[in-house]
């Protein structure tokens, strides 16, 4: 992949989070749990994630994660809170902050490599990252690997700064107005398409 290819990053969060984060930024899961919030995370994957350590690095809850694409595996078991749920989009500039480690799929695989910022980008595979669908029912390991690397993140350390959110999308005219109702000063679009 290209950096160019990366024209936004996105994170999955219940619509009655965003005044919050619009106050205190994206959150690590550590940081996140000192405030009262609405989880859309799952359990068992975060079970995973508890204690894995990225290497050379810190603990993956001590990290704020982004999606490449937030039309994944994630959104997907979440399709039956789209009228509550909403994808904040990330300025890409993100990709410059300090410390910042991209996952070439999902953070808490055994299969995944860690990277800088800029060798992450250039190690993934722009076509199955953004790609429309990741089944495959010829090969069930096929269809694995794909959805592992469908949830690529962007992990970085502690918060997303709130200035770097420029916009959100929902999935229907329920959430529109859901968040609407909010009064954020977030421009706030229904992408039907990148639900489920």
């Amino acid at each position: 992949m290209n950096r160019e290819d990366v024209t936004e990053l996105h994170f999955i969060t219940a619509i009655d989070n965003v005044p919050s984060i619009l106050d205190h930024g994206i959150l690590s899961n550590r940081r996140a749990t000192q405030l009262a919030h609405t989880s859309v995370a799952m359990e068992e994957v975060q079970d995973r994630r508890r204690e894995k350590r990225i290497p050379g690095a810190g603990l993956l809850h001590e990290y704020a994660n982004l999606y490449f694409d937030a039309h994944n595996p994630m959104l997907s078991r979440r399709r039956d809170r789209n009228d509550t749920i909403c994808v904040l989009r990330i300025d890409h500039a993100v990709l410059d902050e300090p410390g910042v480690i991209v996952a070439d799929r999902n953070a808490a695989s055994d299969y995944v490599r860690f990277y800088t910022a800029s060798a992450g980008i250039d190690a993934l595979d722009r076509d199955l990252v953004f790609a429309r669908f990741w089944t495959n029912a010829d090969d069930p390991y096929e269809a694995m690997r794909r959805k592992s690397i469908k949830c690529a993140e962007v992990l970085v350390p502690n918060s997303v700064s709130s200035d770097l959110i420029i916009g959100a999308y929902v999935a229907n005219q329920r959430a529109l107005e859901v968040f609407e109702a909010l009064g954020t000063r977030l421009p706030v679009v229904i992408n039907s398409a990148m639900f489920f």
